[in-house]
């Protein structure tokens, strides 16, 4: 029976999320909360394993580790699409690579929204300075007649669309490929790009992270916003020109940010966005519910016996379902 490992479980609830018992009594189950970033010390550390279970991006796989796991047969993924694996390199050293259901589509949504409460009524500020004695010390902005600028008007995009309507804000919308039809349906105006950046009083952001997003958003762009403009990223950080929104941060080109992506995660201490008080930052927790991790882990479970079993289920390379557990 193989030694399985589980990665990045930060919260420690990975055994708690999914019935692990239905695994062979021989498995030897290791969970891992810690993070680690250097190729070397991850090969140490997952050498021996002939299954590795990753939730979400948190851990790369490219070429480079993969080569260094010889005993590596399974790599399970939380989601059907994980940017940070290298399922090419997987497949070339017959590696399967398997995924899961991603559980309900809500929790990144209703986190964006938390964002913008947070920071337009200083939620966050203003909780800290109660705690200390002090009563009342900002000024917020209502979200009632503001402008709603919704980048990406897909899936996610659509539902925070929603909720910018029930508050009686005007909602805009652009991306590469949206039309005006499809934004009406969500209650929005499809604009231009710079129409978008030069209007919105909140920006959010639901574009899928790809070549012709990265950088979509950078000093160009964030200089077209309000100095009373506020930019959400709930999506992916590469979205963003990260240095170009830390300058426009320091400088108050903008009033603020809500972040819940980064360019690296976790984010190193000392961070320029750390130092800033005019933003929200949480740890790329869009996904993270007791939903979407019990769907996400029991899945994650089934996959393994399959695998064992010799029958290999939600297979992400084909190539290699052949070679399973030989």
């Amino acid at each position: 029976m193989p030694n399985i490992a589980v990665l990045d479980d930060y919260q420690g609830v990975a055994l708690a999320m999914a019935d692990w018992s239905v695994l062979p009594p021989a498995c030897q189950v290791q969970v891992f909360r810690d993070h680690l970033t250097e190729i070397e010390a991850l090969a140490e550390r997952l050498k021996d394993f002939e299954v590795v279970t990753c939730m979400r991006e948190r851990t790369p796989f490219g070429r480079d580790l993969l080569e260094r796991l010889p005993h590596l047969r399974l790599l399970v993924t939380t989601g059907m699409r994980n940017a940070a694996i290298d399922v090419q390199a997987a497949t070339d050293l017959r590696i399967l690579v398997c995924g899961t259901g991603g559980g309900p589509d809500a929790p990144p949504a209703e986190l964006t929204w938390g964002l913008i409460l947070a920071l337009v009524r200083h939620i966050p500020r203003e909780d800290a300075l109660t705690r200390a004695g002090h009563w009342g010390a900002t000024v917020g902005m209502s979200l009632e007649d503001k402008v709603l600028g919704v980048l990406g008007l897909g899936r996610l995009g659509g539902k925070v669309a929603k909720v910018g309507v029930a508050f009686g804000m005007s909602v805009i919308a652009w991306s590469q490929n949206l039309t005006a039809d499809r934004a009406a349906q969500h209650g929005a105006t499809l604009v231009s790009k710079d129409e978008l950046f030069s209007r919105s009083d909140i920006l959010t952001i639901h574009v899928q992270l790809s070549a012709r997003t990265r950088g979509l958003i950078g000093a160009r762009e964030l200089g077209l916003m309000k100095r009373t403009a506020y930019l959400i990223n709930t999506a992916r950080g590469p979205i963003v020109d990260e240095a170009a929104l830390v300058q426009a941060l320091q400088a108050r080109s903008i009033a603020g940010a809500g972040l819940d992506v980064f360019d690296q995660e976790p984010l190193p201490p000392g961070h320029p966005l750390t130092l800033l008080d005019n933003t929200i930052l949480v740890p790329h927790i869009g996904y993270v519910t007791t939903d979407q991790y019990r769907v996400r882990y029991r899945e994650t479970v089934e996959n393994i016996v399959a695998y064992l079993n010799g029958g290999p289920i939600r297979v992400l390379n084909p190539e290699v379902r052949a070679t399973a557990r030989q």
